[in-house]
């Protein structure tokens, strides 16, 4: 199976020196490529993608990734 990585620099190639500049000194600034890791992990562990705890974890993934790209962009 393979598993999607989802870090900002992968998901936003665009806006890499952004990303390097903001995330310097800022722990938490990483918070959405740790929970990535994370989800991944529990992945490749055959964890169901359909289980309540995964799917809340890719929910306040997704939405970590939305709040860093606001403040990226703006």
């Amino acid at each position: 199976m393979t598993i999607d990585n989802h870090t900002r620099i992968l998901e936003f190639p665009e806006l890499r020196e952004n990303i390097r500049t903001q995330k310097l000194g800022n722990r938490r600034f990483e918070e959405c490529n740790d929970l990535d890791r994370q989800i991944r992990r529990l992945e490749d562990e055959g964890s169901p993608k359909a289980d309540e705890t995964m799917e809340a974890l890719k929910k306040a993934r997704l939405a970590l990734k939305d709040e860093r790209y606001r403040m990226l962009t703006t």
